[in-house]
Order: C-alpha cells, then sequence, then structure tokens
C-alpha cells in the first residue's frame, strides 16, 4: 500500500481488488445462463465440476464451450477442483458435515492444488466466474473453492443468479398488451 500527498490530504492507494464470480446453472436456461454472464462481464468460465456433463441441455462440456464461445466467453474445466462422488451424494442427501468433510480432504489433494494454483492464475487475470449446478452457492462446493482462492489473492466474491430473460421479456409483452387495451 502506498500513500500520495494531495495537498491537505493524504490519500492511501492500494491494489484495486479483483472481482471473482459464481453461478450455478440448476433451473436454467442456457440462453439465460449466457445472458447473466454478460451482463455481469465475464469473460472467463472456469468450471469447476469434476465431471463436466448434464442432462440440461446445452450444460455438457462441449456444448456449453460453444455457447460461452459464440458470447466471447472463454471457458476452462479444472476438474481437481470439483466435488468427489461422496461429497456429491453427502451434498444430496443433506449431510452438510460429512459434505464439508469430504470436500476439506479433496482440497488437500495434489489434483485439487494443480487446479487450485491455476485457477488463482487465471482469477488474477480478472472477469472470471466460477460455475457449478446448485442455484443457492451455500449448498455448492463453488463457495469453498471461491475462498480458497481468496486465501491466496484479494478478491471480491459475488454470487449470481441467473436471471431469465425470457421471463421478464414475457412480462414486457404483457405489460404492453395490457397497455393497449387499456
Amino acid at each position: 500500500m502506498t500513500s500520495v500527498d494531495a495537498g491537505l490530504h493524504t490519500i492511501s492507494m492500494s491494489a484495486p481488488r479483483t472481482n471473482l464470480s459464481t453461478i450455478g446453472y440448476e433451473a436454467a436456461d442456457l440462453t439465460d445462463f449466457v445472458a447473466t454472464l454478460r451482463a455481469a462481464f465475464v469473460t472467463r468460465l472456469i468450471d469447476v465440476r469434476q465431471l463436466a456433463i448434464s442432462r440440461r441441455p446445452g450444460f455438457a462440456k462441449k456444448a456449453l464451450t460453444a455457447a460461452l464461445s459464440a458470447a466471447g466467453i472463454d471457458y476452462v474445466h479444472l476438474k481437481g477442483l470439483g466435488d468427489p462422488k461422496e461429497g456429491r451424494e453427502a451434498a444430496r442427501a443433506g449431510d452438510e458435515a460429512r459434505f464439508r468433510r469430504v470436500f476439506s480432504a479433496h482440497m488437500k489433494t495434489e489434483a485439487a492444488q494443480t487446479d487450485l494454483a491455476k485457477a488463482v492464475e487465471l482469477v488474477s487475470q480478472g472477469s472470471a466466474c466460477l460455475m457449478c449446478y446448485e442455484r443457492d452457492h451455500s449448498t455448492c462446493h463453488r463457495a469453498i473453492v471461491a475462498q480458497a482462492i481468496s486465501d491466496n489473492i484479494s478478491i471480491s466474491i459475488r454470487h449470481l443468479g441467473v436471471r431469465s430473460v425470457r421471463v421478464s421479456h414475457r412480462k414486457q409483452i404483457a405489460r404492453s398488451l395490457v397497455e393497449e387495451r387499456a
């Protein structure tokens, strides 16, 4: 941190904090998901799922990479930061203590540490977003990963919710129709 003398006031200047976003795609439409990322000025999506597959259309690795590329967003899959099967099972069962134990142990593995170092490097370049499935970040391992990144570099963490562009567009159309009838 440095200080600058500005006449009567001393202004303290420190390095600006980098923003890191996180997002879950549970119940999201791909179009709305990408629109949310663009609205948040995300330029790199870091997928922290162990398996980059999905039953939701557009969220498997190949399709997601193509959709993001078309929107000008880079895609990076860091498998080592994914929640292992035992952790996912514990989370689905609502056993938060076991989920946290499993994921904490996983974060000490070489694969997790290697990918954590990659994530720190990517996040330090700015405009990054961690992605996993769960809508609620507080029940998802991506919040733990975000905190681990924060332990390495100075960042501000913001958790994004996927906005529904189509729903708000439909509401706008409905409002227009009501106004026209009035």
